[in-house]
């Protein structure tokens, strides 16, 4: 059939293109589409000749399959949108065609990229909205929620992935909670996190794991799984952490060689939650000379005053600090450029700040596994930032760097 289009009415057509120059993209578009989905109708029809051994109206003896017409079916592509495409069959029902998944409305590059949209911060309804103007079709939220959960089977391979081949030498560890949706309640589930340091200042998340924070036996069991992962306990040489109840205890027994360090910032907010409003600034800068001393003999000096200062006015406030006091200072019996890292649990506060801001718009998130794809995500997103910021490396690199914050972070006597 031969298309002939009249000299008046292709100067029609340039005139509407003139007035609106982006319909011709989206006669392009709707061209493409229909060839593409003759193309592909094409290859199912091969497809099936193969299938059969013999082309169209060939003739064969005995009890031989036959064609059996077609079905339409619309499938989307990435790039293109919706194609309408006819799809084979034989009479005996035998023939499955290979270019088009039968349970499959849209090509695996499209849910790939729908999870990681999903991923990043856009919830499943509103990429439901979005979904016509993004690909072509409209995709519902509860298909969306499918997609995700075609990545559990990757996601629980990388956290329980083997951890022979790092050698750690420090760990953060914490706590954090979500709201999960637990059958049919709501639940406050917390999840138990741990990121080491590398012997080179390197820092990933070792594991991630639903557990109760403050339970000892939970954080054993948490240990006990890492170690069971490939982890040599042997060589961490220093935990980090707050002052969750029997934490300490558990971390040196399942980790013989290493020491433990008080967050200092958590010590801080305890002894100063025991002080009146209008003395907390002058305590506060008192903490400070202490956390921040040029080193462990100057520290314990600011100690002793701090103690002789308050003794009488905030006994409740030095006690408090006295019994935290040598699990603050273990970061000196470490390399000085890493003091800034150790002193505190920060690195693994921000991980967990990540988490608390993308979960936030869910408000409730669907379930442990969807949970941890989240979290996953995450977690390998901070680990690319992590990489160009290695634990003591930085103020080696940039002296100018390591004075300012020398004399910025330290309390020189």
């Amino acid at each position: 059939m031969k298309l002939e289009v009249s000299v008046p009415e292709l100067v029609e057509v340039f005139k509407e293109i003139q007035k609106q120059p982006e319909q011709i993209f989206e006669m392009i578009r709707l061209d493409v589409r229909e060839i593409v989905g003759d193309y592909m109708t094409a290859m199912m029809g091969a497809e099936l000749t193969h299938f059969l051994g013999r082309e169209p109206y060939a003739r064969s003896q005995g009890d031989v399959n036959h064609r059996n017409g077609s079905y339409d079916r619309n499938f989307t592509l990435k790039g293109i949108g919706e194609v309408e495409v006819k799809v084979p069959r034989d009479r005996k029902g035998e023939f499955t065609t290979r270019v088009i998944p039968r349970s499959k409305q849209y090509e695996e590059e499209i849910s790939r990229d729908l999870s990681l949209m999903f991923l990043t911060g856009i919830s499943t309804r509103s990429l439901s909205m979005i979904s016509k103007r993004l690909i072509g079709r409209k995709i519902s939220h509860t298909e969306i929620s499918s997609a995700n959960a075609d990545l559990t089977e990757a996601v629980e391979k990388w956290r329980m992935r083997d951890l022979s081949r790092e050698t750690i030498k420090y760990i953060f560890v914490d706590g954090v909670n979500f709201r999960m949706r637990i059958q049919r309640s709501i639940e406050l589930v917390p999840v138990l996190v741990a990121i080491g340091v590398t012997r080179r200042g390197h820092k990933l998340v070792l594991g991630m794991q639903s557990g109760d924070k403050e339970s000892a036996s939970n954080w054993r069991e948490f240990f006990k799984d890492l170690k069971s992962r490939g982890l040599d306990s042997q060589t961490v040489t220093l935990g980090i952490m707050d002052g969750l109840p029997g934490l300490e205890t558990v971390f040196k027994e399942e980790f013989s060689q290493a020491k433990v360090q008080r967050c200092t910032v958590h010590v801080d907010r305890n002894v100063l939650a025991k002080v009146p409003r209008k003395l907390k600034k002058i305590v506060a800068a008192d903490l400070r000379s202490i956390f921040y001393a040029t080193s462990r003999e100057k520290a314990l000096e600011q100690f002793n005053t701090f103690k002789e200062k308050w003794r009488k006015d905030l006994p409740s406030a030095v006690h408090c600090l006295e019994r935290s006091i040598d699990s603050c200072l273990t970061f000196f019996d470490f390399p000085e450029d890493e003091w800034l890292s150790l002193r505190t649990t920060n690195i693994i506060e921000r991980l967990n700040k990540e988490f608390k801001r993308r979960t936030k718009p869910m408000e409730i998130v669907a379930g442990e596994h969807a949970c941890y794809r989240l979290l996953a995500f995450i977690s390998l997103k901070m680990e690319l930032h992590w990489r160009s910021n290695p634990v003591g490396k930085v103020h080696n690199n940039l002296p100018f760097f390591r004075e300012l914050a020398y004399k910025k972070f330290t309390h020189k006597s």
